[in-house]
């Protein structure tokens, strides 16, 4: 397997985007690219075990609806990739894999995709997929650099999505070399788009975690959606200064983060109602099951299925069955029928 080994140095900010895309790929292979030092938090989480679960597990029912679509697994691929040649590939592997399959998927950040119309075709994957539920994506950043309601749904309209997630990563801006770092005024921004804006919105973090506070800061502002993101996967922060530096020079900062199980504790505990997604290392079914006990409505995985996505759609098709069939077996020990019967006994 063949990766971008391109590093350019720190007096060299990156400007080229497609390029920026493939150095991020080359960088979340990387084992450092992961947090070092805090977990997910979810494998504290206890799972109920029962000898005798009166149940066939075959008969696990997996399936929901989420944003208006069933799925027949709580399982979305989460947001990797977009704006070059191997970025294409990668996305029409996991768009095929969730055709298969019947799950969700979301789009890496389509700002290259508004700013460079050539590489639009690396986000076109409704020809592959095309009953899936598939949420778009753009940075917040943007919002406070002249995006508004047309950019956001021009992004979900060129691609066919159903819904469009706004992602939030000030750490990762601020590793980067000429990152967006001033988001004075991001939450009237956020109000006055996601009023004005017709596509349903979800509003995400990259990998270090919503938590009680911005739960609260953007309760009652319309978002269809939230994903927490939480620490203990793939740090962005670390992601960054890799593919910038080649080597991480910030190891503390890169650590910061609101664990994955908390997030999903106190986002819930704030917004009760809200559809929720887990992600940010959740990397077995256990770890999809035990979210879920704790409130997300469903998961979404990204960094495990990069490796299988530059192989083929069979092998990350291949790694989701595995994935599901762990969540099923989970809920088939744990005495739970179905999703719905799990999501009573929180």
């Amino acid at each position: 397997m063949t990766v971008p080994t391109e590093t350019p140095s720190a007096d060299h900010p990156i400007t080229d985007l497609p390029g920026r895309k493939l150095r991020h790929i080359g960088a979340c292979l990387l084992p450092q690219s992961q947090y070092q030092g805090v977990t997910t938090g979810l494998e504290h989480v206890p799972w109920p075990y029962r000898a005798l679960p009166e149940l066939d597990l075959d008969s696990v029912d997996l399936s929901c609806t989420f944003l208006g679509k069933r799925l027949n697994a709580p399982v979305l691929i989460g947001a990797m990739t977009g704006g070059a040649e191997k970025s294409a590939m990668i996305n029409r592997h996991l768009a095929t894999a969730a055709q298969r399959l019947g799950l969700g998927l979301m789009l890496g950040s389509q700002r290259v995709m508004l700013e460079r119309p050539e590489t639009l075709p690396s986000f076109q994957v409704r020809q592959h997929a095309p009953n899936i539920l598939l949420i778009g994506n753009l940075g917040a950043a943007q919002l406070l650099k002249g995006y508004g309601p047309a950019e956001l749904e021009r992004a979900a309209r060129l691609v066919g999505a159903d819904a469009l997630a706004i992602h939030v990563n000030p750490l990762q801006e601020a590793m980067q070399t000429g990152g967006d770092t001033n988001w004075a005024g991001m939450l009237d921004r956020l109000r006055e788009v996601v009023a004005q804006t017709d596509v349903p919105l979800l509003l995400k973090e990259v990998g270090h975690g919503l938590g009680t506070d911005t739960a609260r800061a953007v309760r009652g502002m319309g978002f269809a959606a939230l994903d927490v993101a939480g620490a203990g996967g793939t740090s962005w922060a670390r992601v960054e200064q890799l593919a910038e530096l080649g080597r991480v020079v910030s190891p503390q900062l890169c650590e910061l983060g609101i664990p994955t199980a908390r997030a999903i504790v106190e986002v819930r505990r704030e917004l009760p109602t809200m559809p929720l997604i887990a992600s940010g290392g959740v990397r077995t079914g256990l770890d999809a099951a035990r979210a879920l006990l704790l409130g997300a409505d469903v998961v979404a995985v990204a960094r495990p299925l990069l490796e299988p996505a530059l192989e083929s759609a069979e092998a990350a098709e291949a790694w989701l069955r595995r994935f599901i069939r762990e969540l099923r077996v989970a809920l088939f020990v744990g005495g739970f029928k179905n999703v719905q019967a799990l999501r009573q006994n929180r």
